[in-house]
């Protein structure tokens, strides 16, 4: 009798199928998703951007500008919040690109290229986890304001509405850094392009001062930058509790964002 061995295909020869359904997709980036939430629990210390400097950054910030801008702490802390909560979201998209730089080097991402799931599920993943961390960092300074005086005039309900676009907007903004961990050498080459943007981004808006004291350049930049308009749209929600114009050109602007980077990023993670 004659045997015929089989010799076990390696996961790298194996074809991939054509089409991923988006049942699937959404499948396999929660699966993702719930990784990443594992990887924060098991360090924490990637949390200190969205826990402790909302603390820190939001006493310091009313406490400091609040008399030279406002005239007061409590006149300023409407103002301020809001563009903390943006601030601090903008800052924890960062971690996004970095982190997956990281993850790149390690070496993780070349067994997920391989396996039969959506292109978009390894990158989408970690930023659907990523959303806990802009709730909790909106939520905290959120409550800082509270603490030292700030009174939402939009209540429980504009409150919860700012805070769920701030989550939306997080998402929408870590797309460019997940760009830049994408095309980045190196995690430290990340960090520096992601810092070279996200400082321009904050404080060429307005999050701090209004726009019409800075110079006419700078405030026509600041009046389009998508970190203003998300921004107005969240002290229209938490001071007056009004679903304005300005939220549905914040959304405009998320949408854009993520219309341009994420088919950026797909395509570049696809060639990697």
């Amino acid at each position: 009798m004659t045997t015929t061995q089989t010799t076990p295909v390696a996961p790298e020869l194996m074809e991939l199928p054509a089409r991923v359904s988006l049942a699937d997709t959404v499948s396999q980036t929660m699966t993702l998703a719930w990784r990443a939430t594992v990887k924060m629990r098991r360090s924490l210390e990637v949390m200190f951007d969205v826990t402790i400097q909302p603390l820190i950054f939001t006493a310091m910030f009313a406490y400091i500008f609040g008399g030279a801008i406002s005239g007061d702490v409590g006149s300023y802390l409407p103002h301020i919040i809001p563009g903390l909560i943006g601030q601090t979201v903008l800052t924890a998209c960062v971690a996004t690109g970095v982190q997956l730089r990281q993850d790149l080097d390690s070496g993780v991402f070349d067994r997920f290229k391989v396996l039969p799931i959506a292109r978009i599920a390894p990158l989408a993943g970690p930023m659907v986890a990523d959303m806990l961390r802009y709730f909790i960092a909106a939520v905290l300074t959120f409550g800082v304001g509270i603490v030292i005086g700030y009174r939402p005039g939009g209540g429980f309900t504009g409150v919860a509405g700012a805070v769920l676009l701030a989550v939306l907007a997080g998402w929408s903004l870590a797309w460019i850094f997940t760009f830049f961990g994408l095309v980045g050498r190196n995690a430290q080459g990340v960090q520096g392009i992601s810092l070279l943007v996200m400082f321009p981004l904050t404080f060429l808006s307005n999050a701090f001062v209004p726009t019409d004291t800075m110079p006419r350049p700078l405030e026509a930049f600041a009046e389009v930058n998508p970190v203003s308009l998300v921004i107005t749209a969240l002290r229209d929600l938490a001071n007056d509790g009004q679903v304005t114009g300005s939220v549905g050109w914040a959304l405009l602007g998320c949408a854009v964002v993520v219309a341009v980077f994420a088919p950026l990023s797909v395509r570049r993670f696809k060639k990697m």
